[in-house]
């Protein structure tokens, strides 16, 4: 696969050196887009965006949160 650089918009440097991908991790759990952005920001917030991912983990958590209400409802 070789060295990744922050050019590289698929493999960018704070998702390489894992046994497995996030993106694979998403695929195998079959996690809607709310759920894998949660876990995207997540893994990356110590390599990337500190504190702001983790606010955007919180924010897609509790939009997930909300969504799940309301299909309960119904």
């Amino acid at each position: 696969m070789g060295s990744a650089t922050m050019k590289d918009k698929i493999n960018p440097p704070y998702y390489i050196g894992t046994k497995i991908q996030v993106s694979d991790f998403i695929s195998e759990f079959k996690l809607d887009y709310f759920q894998g952005n949660i876990i995207k920001y997540v893994v990356r917030h110590r390599q990337k965006n500190g504190i702001e991912d983790l606010e955007k983990a919180k924010w897609y958590l509790e939009k997930l949160i909300e969504c799940t209400k309301k299909s309960n409802l119904q």
